[in-house]
This record gives structure tokens, sequence and C-alpha cells, in this order.
């Protein structure tokens, strides 16, 4: 191994004990609830991420385990990979994200319950996202878009605030998502593979 190669190889496991760590630093954090949140309209927001006032405090969460698709082709390969994911074309995906924009929007449009740890869901913007659960009417803001073919079970995993672990959120999300696609629900109706 060369000094380039060797230095390289320390940078990128430096790298991912940083963010292991920051990971493990926000999985042992308490959970935060805050009820009555209201969804904020912003034009980035989307499926899985968007803005919302929950009192005084505004934030932007990103649903953690699930992906919907992009609404703009601004992030190119991400919308290439879902809409392969998907088994669709591109401009499929697109309209996809748009419909699962909306669904979150008329979701919310009632009082909501937002859950988080205050782990950075990163992003390319300049405002900070968390990393949240949402609950609309006791039901799971995730599950209902994969129960109707909007999103994709991915992402950061985490137990649930009441303790439900992680793989069993999955799983459960992998049945929502069975159950679309054999019912051609969403993205799934014009879906060639998969």
């Amino acid at each position: 191994m060369n000094l380039l190669s060797a230095v390289l190889a320390s940078i990128l496991t430096l790298t991912l004990l940083c963010v292991s760590a920051s990971g493990w630093a926000a999985a042992r954090r308490p959970w935060v609830q805050f009820v009555g949140c209201r969804y904020v309209e912003q034009p980035y927001n989307d499926g899985d991420s968007f803005h919302v006032r929950c009192g005084e405090k505004e934030m932007v969460v990103r649903l953690y385990l699930v992906d919907a698709p992009e609404t703009r082709l601004q992030h190119a390969d991400r919308v290439r990979e879902q809409a392969e994911y998907f088994g669709v074309t591109i401009d499929e995906a697109l309209f996809a994200g748009k419909r699962a924009s909306d669904t979150v929007r008329e979701a919310l449009r009632a009082p909501f319950v937002v859950w988080t740890r205050w782990a950075s869901a990163g992003g390319r913007g300049a405002t900070p996202r968390y990393l949240a659960f949402v609950e609309v009417n006791g039901q799971s803001l995730a599950e209902l878009l994969v129960s109707r073919g909007l999103a994709r079970i991915k992402g950061i995993p985490a137990p649930s605030p009441q303790g439900t672990r992680s793989s069993e959120l999955r799983a459960k999300l992998y049945a929502l998502e069975g159950d679309a696609k054999r019912q051609r629900r969403g993205v799934w109706a014009t879906s060639r593979g998969r």
C-alpha cells in the first residue's frame, strides 16, 4: 500500500467513525415530543422532508426509514436511482414525488405530532434538517406514504419513541410496500419491474 492509499484509507476510517459517533450520540439522546405541530408551506418541501412549526419552534424534519421520490430533477442521480427502484421512468418518478408532497401537505392540514432526537438529517440546503417520526391522527406518516405507494423503505434506522425496534418498523413497512405493489397503488401503478 503506497502512502497516498494509506492516507486516504485513514481519512475514510476517521470520517466513518465521526459519522457513526454522531449517530450513536443521537441514539442515546432522549426523544422529544412536539404536539399540535403545523405544516409550513415552503418551495423545497417534499414527501419526506418538510418545514414545520411546533409552538414557537420552527424546523425542517426528515422522516426516518423512508424516501419519497424527488419532486424536481435538481438531484438527477437520486431521481434516476428512485426511478430504477420503482421500475418507472424519470418523469413517472417525479410525478410520484409531486403526489407524495401533495399527500403530506393534505395529511398535515390537521395538527400532528413530531418525535425527534435532534439527529442531523444532513441535506444540501442551508437550513438544518432533523430526523423525526411524524404521527397524524395516531398513524405514522412514513407508513401512510409507503402504503399509498409514494415512498420506499430507505434511510437511517431508529427504534420508535415507543420502543419498537427498527427491524420491526422496517418489517411492517416492507409488508405495506408489498401490499401497495400488489394493489398497484401510487408509483407502483406504472411500474415495469420489481
